[in-house]
């Protein structure tokens, strides 16, 4: 599932669309039930990011937000294979936008009313400080991987870069959010923030070349996966300690870390 550093990426790369009026916008799956008469002749004021959400501010107050879930894709260009994943298509009065969405596990909503959802801090924000990040771990018991992974705490972290901050930080993902020391945290709260902006840089992770695997908007791979640490690396020796990666599962999810490091 495309995570903070993905939709950070497309949000950037589609940036230069503020301003644009839509046109058209043809609805392909039924699945998506958007009141095309209300969005077209609006203009797309901004273009901005809520953890895992794409959202496009509308004029009037409106929005549209989209959740790439496990394969979505927001692109300018596709390919002959990806049409008949193409679930709408903005036109606007300087290009098109394709929403390609294979597994339609992607959702596409519209608000009059701004952003509806409840989410927690977003690592990017200048308010998530090491002190704000300590308020949430210790207050909780859940291990501290799948409690970096809930959104209604920290907004846009999941599966691939709590497990790569985590071995930053050389923190047991299974450990309690509770028993984490304020030495820890203070080490935790850079690995995330690093890792993230790392990841951005490189344009994010694509750990596959199928239709259903994250490219940016150009149809581009992103290149985090060739320095990946952890994730994806079972077998394969720890880039630290030598060690060899592990694999379990917490809350149904794959986690990697390093028996060496982490334990």
């Amino acid at each position: 599932m495309p995570e903070l550093p993905e939709v950070e990426t497309i949000v950037r790369e589609l940036s230069d669309l503020s301003g644009a009026r839509i046109e058209r916008l043809q609805v392909l799956d039924p699945r998506l039930e958007l009141p095309v008469h209300e969005i077209i002749g609006t203009t797309i004021e901004k273009i901005e990011r809520q953890g895992k959400y794409i959202v496009f501010r509308l004029s009037g107050g409106r929005s549209l937000i989209v959740h790439l879930r496990m394969s979505g894709r927001l692109t300018r260009t596709r390919s002959p294979e990806e049409v008949r994943h193409t679930r709408f298509i903005l036109h606007l009065d300087r290009g098109k936008v394709y929403f390609i969405n294979p597994r339609r596990l992607g959702t596409v909503e519209y608000s009059r009313n701004g952003f509806p959802h409840q989410l927690g801090i977003d690592p990017f924000d200048p308010e998530f400080t090491p002190e704000r990040l300590a308020e949430v771990v210790m207050a909780s018991r859940a291990p501290i991987k799948p409690l970096l992974m809930n959104q209604k705490k920290i907004a846009g972290i999941g599966n691939i870069y709590s497990a790569e901050a985590l071995w930053r930080a050389r923190i047991d993902p299974c450990r309690a959010g509770n028993t984490l020391t304020h030495k820890e945290i203070r080490a935790l709260h850079p690995s995330i923030v690093g890792v993230l902006k790392e990841a951005v840089d490189h344009m994010g992770t694509t750990l596959g070349d199928t239709v259903s695997d994250y490219r940016n908007t150009s149809g581009e791979y992103g290149e985090f996966q060739e320095v990946l640490s952890v994730y994806g690396r079972e077998g394969k020796p720890c880039r630290r300690c030598g060690k060899k990666i592990e694999r379990i599962v917490q809350a149904g999810r794959s986690t990697y870390l390093c028996p060496g490091c982490q334990r």
